[in-house]
């Protein structure tokens, strides 16, 4: 069997990951490969240095009114799998970096543009059979939904029509909207002449709109969410009001896929081959830091507050003993940490954990960039509390670095689909204080792998997230063998990529 995987992400190449599809990307091809599954990959150019491209052929692609041209390269093939770029001018004239960011007034305008385009070479090269041989199409995410939409509406893709088609989400909250028509960035732009059927690939909210999103869950013959207890909760509807994150708009169609039997939740796997988790001395980490924030003050000709008082804070705690470090990495986003920003008595949530924290003799340690209005809300907490820092920006080996060196991983998601970054602090040894939503209830067990907390509305999961904090600090404190009993099993939990292969195989693929 021959699979071919479409996305916008790949960590198996240079500079090409914003989120967790793109270690999805990286990782399960192989473990199929095991299976004895042929996989292909193939996503956009960026543009990457690095890569050792090898030309297969160029590609006449209809687009826009226009005959453009994209080449497809070949830049790595092993293990039995083979790993593809397409190349064209949208995809890499913006300096490199994945997604645009157009604003509120014209949001995916470019990237939706790009992805279009995208979708429809990958088309072509699938119907001429540059690359052979294919039994089912993995597409993941947005991105690479216009390939489902083509598929079905347009008349001139006549093997496509052959194959299967897998839809996986990975991040419903972004659904890549677009209108149909009357925008240079809309459906009718990019395929004047397709004859579709708006009412199967229309947005709910905005009729008037293509929705890539919904197009996927409805054209694709499986939808894949990427954990089982997460294809349950897409199917309701979203009550941010109450802290819930559902289906967000296009839980009709969840529900539709799950009663025609076509909707599976698998949960993501993770790498636990050559892992090093030896931890870095606390004094290390703190010289790392300090490197990586001159690195981003080198950014700007002015230094931004952000980073003087980060600097300000690793230079005091350099002179104290190490602390128990509490930890969280990740994008700073309303999905990650909607709970830390509500208001409280002492400033915001953050502030209180801080307070709880310090009463433990801890100190929190975030590492992360995402929205500038939760950035200053972070920023301000650093400056009032001693025992925060703040790191706002991304690295790599900080991030690694840190997995083993903390004592508790914070990641209180209002939603999580999956989550990678729970999955690799657990097999760091690190226990994991989490909400009991999607892959995060599917991946840590209250008191036995980590520590769980719940609530039916933003009150009650603000104070239970208090109180189970407090309750883990208390435990690590006061009965330190329990606390290690429970840090040992997060270590040896396995989520495996391989085991999780055999799902795809027989649910997805089959």
């Amino acid at each position: 069997m021959h699979i071919l995987m479409v996305g916008a992400e790949n960590d198996r190449l240079p500079n090409c990951k914003v989120g967790g599809v793109a270690d999805v990307i990286r990782d399960i091809p192989y473990a199929l490969s095991e299976h004895g599954l042929t996989v292909s990959v193939v996503v956009p150019d960026y543009g990457q240095d690095n890569l050792n491209r090898h030309f297969i052929a160029d590609i006449a692609v209809p687009f826009r009114q226009h005959l453009e041209t994209a080449s497809l390269w070949l830049v790595e093939s092993d293990e039995g799998v083979s790993q593809y770029v397409i190349s064209h001018s949208l995809f890499s004239d913006n300096g490199g970096k994945i997604y645009c960011d157009d604003g509120a007034n014209r949001p995916f305008a470019s990237d939706a543009t790009k992805f279009a385009f995208f979708s429809a070479a990958v088309c072509e090269i699938i119907e001429h059979r540059i690359i052979d041989d294919i039994n089912v199409i993995h597409l993941h995410d947005w991105h690479a939904a216009g390939v489902s939409v083509l598929a079905r509406f347009s008349p001139r893709f006549v093997y496509l029509k052959t194959l299967k088609l897998v839809y996986t989400v990975h991040n419903l909250a972004l659904q890549g909207i677009r209108p149909f028509n009357h925008d240079e960035s809309s459906l009718e732009a990019w395929f004047p002449t397709l004859n579709y059927d708006g009412h199967q690939i229309c947005d709910h909210k905005y009729p008037h709109c293509y929705n890539p999103m919904r197009s996927g869950l409805n054209l694709c013959d499986v939808v894949h969410v990427v954990s089982p207890t997460y294809s349950s909760e897409v199917q309701e509807t979203s009550r941010p009001d109450e802290g819930f994150f559902g289906g967000e708009g296009l839980e009709h169609d969840m529900r539709l896929a799950s009663s025609q039997r076509r909707l599976f939740g698998i949960l993501n796997g993770c790498n636990y081959t050559s892992i090093d988790n030896s931890a870095v001395s606390y004094h290390t980490y703190l010289n790392e830091a300090e490197k990586c924030i001159f690195k981003w003050m080198s950014k700007s000709p002015l230094v931004e507050t952000k980073h003087y008082i980060a600097h300000q804070r690793v230079t005091k705690w350099k002179s104290f003993d190490k602390k128990p470090i509490i930890s969280s990495i990740g994008r700073i986003t309303d999905q990650k940490v909607l709970l830390l920003i509500q208001k409280s008595s002492n400033g915001i949530v953050l502030d209180d954990l801080a307070l709880i924290a310090d009463k433990y003799k801890s100190n929190i340690v975030i590492l992360g960039s995402g929205d500038p209005y939760i950035e200053s809300q972070f920023m301000q907490v650093m400056a009032r509390r001693e025992n925060v820092l703040f790191l706002n920006g991304y690295d790599q080996k900080l991030g690694d670095y840190l997995y083993p060196l903390g004592e508790l991983f914070l990641m209180p998601s209002s939603f999580e689909p999956c989550g990678i970054s729970q999955m690799l602090a657990m097999r760091a040894g690190q226990p994991c204080l989490v909400h009991g939503v999607g892959g995060l209830k599917d991946t840590v067990t209250h008191n036995e792998t980590g520590f769980v907390f719940n609530g039916d509305s933003l009150f009650q999961q603000i104070e239970q997230l208090k109180s189970v904090f407090e309750d883990a600090l208390m435990l690590q404190s006061k009965d330190h063998s329990k606390y290690l009993n429970i840090a040992e099993n997060a270590r040896t939990e396995r989520f495996e990529w391989k085991g999780i292969a055999k799902q795809y195989i027989s649910k997805l693929y089959n």
